[in-house]
């Protein structure tokens, strides 16, 4: 038997001891060689296999189990339990009942459906499933079936039993403070350590705390209310419940959506404002290269007013002028009614200057020859 159900003292319920953890893993932290375990069959039951030695029975003290004995020899190790919803307590326990000796054949013991019923109290697992959950256990050599529910000196001389392995915590039951008294009076009695943080009545209180939740996830599953043992009135209320969740998670999922949105929205308005200063630096420096102060326009300007000036303005006159021979004639300009022949009259003095009929060069010349 793995728990208690009277011990007023002490109290069974499995606390996980953080040290304890802390230890566990540390010792975990070396790595170990890559092997594969030869075990393709389950652990057969004892009562389907032929007896392996005909010889008196001799137990084997505890000194020599430690020493060591013969191969054909093993220490016979008898793990006492109910196993009921297998989980890894049980099978820590099993492994330390292994480890207990160099050389161990380990039997697992289970009492019938109603004796647990009767001493212990109702199983989640009937004896066939508790049985086939603890031959599937790689540290298992034999199954007992249908065991007494105290251990008796002619049950272990019958099964050749060494040493009963379970928590050193004394068990109350069947009208006994503990028993494992007798067992450990004659000295084959071997502790082994409680996995603190699990247990069968752990994992019972846990779906029973939280029952609607189970019963609600078995509902989706397909399970149905008759199965269940669940009223009309709950099974529409579970259903009820279940929709208002959806209703929650899709609610949930928007926001989680709105809020990634928003982020990414975010980020966007980030970056296009980092581009629109890095564009905007870009232009203010660009127009101020074409039209600043000493920019590329104000140099335009600068030349092609250059050019128009150079292009107005008159030519420097010569230094010395030119002789008569080294000057070309100079047109002749003559007012259209008038000719060499007919002279006008002479202009008024007043008028000397506005009127005239040659303004050649040429013909002053020769007027001045002829006088």
């Amino acid at each position: 038997q793995m728990q208690s159900t009277s011990a007023p003292l002490q109290s069974r319920k499995r606390k996980r001891d953080v040290s304890n953890v802390d230890k566990e893993v540390g010792e975990r932290i070396g790595k170990i060689p890559r092997c594969t375990v030869g075990l393709k069959e389950p652990a057969p039951f004892a009562d389907e296999l032929v007896p392996a030695n005909t010889q008196p029975y001799q137990r084997v003290c505890m000194e020599e189990a430690k020493r060591g004995t013969p191969p054909e020899r093993p220490v016979r190790v008898y793990a006492d339990g109910i196993f009921d919803v297998f989980h890894s307590g049980h099978a820590r326990a099993l492994m330390q009942a292994k480890c207990l000796f160099p050389n161990t054949h380990l039997w697992g013991r289970f009492c019938s459906d109603d004796l647990t019923h009767k001493f212990k109290g109702f199983t989640v697992m009937n004896e066939d499933e508790r049985y086939d959950a603890i031959r599937h256990c790689r540290y298992v050599d034999e199954v007992v079936r249908n065991a007494p529910w105290t251990l008796t000196p002619e049950f272990l001389a019958k099964h050749r039993i060494d040493f009963v392995a379970h928590d050193d915590i004394p068990y109350s039951s069947a009208g006994s403070d503990d028993v494992y008294k007798h067992i450990k009076e004659a000295g084959m009695f071997a502790p082994t350590q409680r996995t603190e943080g699990i247990s069968t009545s752990d994992i019972i209180t846990r779906i029973v705390r939280d029952y609607d939740v189970y019963v609600r996830r078995n509902l989706q599953r397909g399970y149905t209310a008759k199965e269940l043992n669940v009223s009309f009135i709950n099974e529409k209320k579970y259903h009820l419940q279940e929709r208002v969740d959806k209703v929650k998670r899709k609610v949930r999922d928007v926001e989680e959506k709105s809020k990634e949105f928003v982020l990414k929205v975010e980020e966007k308005s980030i970056d296009l404002i980092q581009k629109w200063e890095e564009k905007s630096r870009e232009f203010i420096g660009n127009f101020l290269q074409m039209f600043g102060p000493e920019g590329a326009l104000k140099h335009m300007l600068k030349e092609g007013k250059g050019r128009m000036l150079q292009a107005i303005s008159p030519r420097q006159s010569p230094s010395s002028s030119p002789t008569r021979e080294e000057r070309s004639p100079s047109p002749t300009f003559r007012l259209p009614f008038f000719n060499k022949t007919s002279l006008p009259p002479s202009p008024s003095p007043h008028h000397s200057g506005a009127r005239g009929y040659l303004i050649s060069e040429d013909d002053d010349d020769d007027s001045e020859d002829d006088n």
